[in-house]
């Protein structure tokens, strides 16, 4: 009788479950590619990050360059040391202070001969600007501790160089570009060894440096750090102690989280009636970047809205505020702030990329990811060719998963005709073509970020999801092109370690690697004679499948 029983469930269980995997694959889609689509930016191909201006004087940084703007579309880069003294901006012969361009003017000229536009970080002191005793941030020592005459020294410094590019470049290309007061000012002693209010005094001769060559300049900040659920930076400089509580709560994501010297800011150029044409800010999902080797940070990512909370916030204040038109520009984001995060080489950031950049359409001007490539020094050179970098690109010119979401993204069209929490279908208004990107962002993943933490290690893990998309109203015979980006194809770091992870691979190899880096697996499909194209694909866990016309 027991046997029986359990046999009737055994098939009840069945039916039911099969019920149930019909019940999900009746769940289709059906899009007109006729209808009218509602226009949208490509804000996430803006703008790009690099790490310092002297690293773009170099042959492999401008040939990924090159590479990334002609296939992700990326418009803009910005990079940190500028005025850095390996730039030699600054000579002091007998007291007299001269400027020279030159190693600027390279950077530059470089960039825009591959038709890319510098978001121009205003930053770091040259030394004859910095205190005696400066602080030094990073291994190439920048100088990040303001002098007793930072402020006269600095309109000057900004003064000249806004002329200098006006007269080179001229007034009708130099107004398409930004010019950004600093990197993160609020992270005492790092990036800045001063208070809010030296910040403030530094932005203020900046802006009024600037509209003195012309008014139509534009100019913004504050360029702080990620979001913050406390109060550790209300005061002049950072108070740590208040900033170790959000250690000790459950969930971080219960806690309401908010910009950094934001309101403070605006507030201040208001009373000072300051310009600020654009707000600056990194809205990383984290709060301390986690630290592998110290376990620092474990548990403080957020969860994966994370991103578009933050920009939401950010929306409000600037509406409320007396810059209310004021563009955002989101300068860094990446799925961590730690250039050694061994998730910045793997799979899942791909379709967190996705995932966010299509929720935050309409939120922001730009979110620029941090970085392009891995020839980027900031804790030297990586000690292996995948090392947590941050660059959608390694040292060797190798693709990661990453630079395929960028590259996916850029292949939408300007139009949306449909959008839900796994696929975009769009058109192009220029030629009427249409393009969709699916992905899949595991559900059972949604309450955190991809970064070092154990229950990513596996990029295996989560549920996979089942693509059931019909576009109709196409011409018979129209031929579409499948790309799919997952665990097998694109992912170059499950390539090497499978190659036994040669360090460093020969130059034979490398070659190999890169096909494999850049080849996605792709199939080619028909319109049928009735105009539609049936669509069903399943998506693994974290992939992107870009579907797009052809001809």
């Amino acid at each position: 009788m027991k046997r029986i029983n359990i046999t009737i469930l055994s098939v009840l269980m069945i039916a039911l479950l099969s019920i149930s995997d019909l019940t999900y694959a009746q769940k289709a889609i059906k899009v007109n590619t006729q209808s009218e689509g509602e226009r949208f930016e490509h804000f996430w191909s803006k703008c790009v990050g690099a790490g310092r201006a002297n690293e773009a004087l170099r042959a492999g940084w401008l040939e990924q360059m090159d590479k990334v703007h002609q296939e992700c579309g990326f418009e803009y880069v910005r990079f940190h040391g500028l005025f850095h003294d390996d730039m030699f901006p600054v000579f002091e012969k007998n007291g007299k202070i001269t400027y020279n361009w030159q190693y600027i003017d390279d950077v530059f000229d470089r960039l825009l001969d591959l038709n890319v536009k510098p978001f121009v970080e205003l930053a770091f002191f040259p030394k004859q600007f910095a205190a005696e005793e400066t602080k030094h941030v990073f291994w190439w020592k920048a100088n990040v501790t303001p002098g007793p005459d930072y402020a006269n020294q600095w309109y000057n410094l900004i003064e000249a160089f806004t002329q200098h590019v006006v007269d080179r470049y001229g007034m009708d290309e130099v107004l398409t570009w930004y010019f950004e007061v600093w990197n993160e000012p609020n992270l005492y002693p790092f990036f800045f060894h001063g208070t809010k209010s030296q910040y403030f005094e530094l932005y203020k001769q900046s802006a009024l440096a600037v509209k003195s060559v012309d008014e139509r300049l534009k100019i913004g900040g504050p360029s702080t750090s990620n979001f913050v659920p406390d109060a550790r930076f209300d005061e002049e400089i950072i108070n740590n102690e208040v900033s170790m509580a959000v250690f000790q709560v459950d969930d971080i994501n219960k806690l309401e989280w908010h910009g950094v010297w934001i309101e403070d800011f605006l507030k201040y150029c208001e009373h000072e009636k300051l310009p600020v044409d654009f707000v600056t800010t990194h809205p990383y999902p984290t709060d301390y970047a986690f630290n592998p080797e110290t376990d620092k940070g474990r548990g403080l990512t957020r969860f994966a809205a994370s991103t578009k909370n933050d920009i939401e916030w950010l929306n409000k204040v600037i509406k409320e505020s007396a810059y209310p038109n004021a563009e955002i520009h989101l300068t860094e984001w990446n799925t961590s702030p730690n250039s050694r995060d061994k998730m910045h080489d793997f799979l899942p950031p791909a379709a967190y990329i996705v995932k966010t950049n299509l929720e935050c359409i309409g939120l922001t001007n730009s979110l620029a990811f941090w970085t392009f490539t891995d020839i980027f020094e900031e804790k030297g050179g990586g000690e292996s060719i995948f090392h947590g970098g941050f660059g959608m690109i390694n040292y060797q010119g190798l693709v990661k998963p990453s630079y395929h979401a960028y590259r996916m993204l850029h292949h939408l069209g300007d139009q949306q005709l449909l959008k839900n929490d796994y696929l975009m279908v769009t058109k192009k208004s220029g030629n009427g073509k249409v393009v969709a990107l699916a992905y899949n962002y595991p559900n059972d993943y949604l309450d955190a970020v991809p970064s070092s933490i154990k229950r990513f290690n596996k990029i295996e893990d989560g549920e996979a999801k089942q693509l059931n998309l019909t576009l109709t109203d196409l011409k018979p015979g129209t031929m579409f092109k499948i790309e799919i980006l997952d665990k097998d194809h694109g992912n170059i770091y499950n390539y090497w370690e499978k190659m036994g992870k040669p360090e460093p691979p020969t130059r034979e190899q490398i070659k190999v690697m890169k096909d494999f880096a850049e080849s996605l697996k792709t199939q080619l499909i028909t319109v049928d004679k009735e105009g539609k194209l049936n669509i069903n694909q399943q998506l693994s866990p974290w992939s992107l499948v870009l579907i797009e016309q052809v001809n």
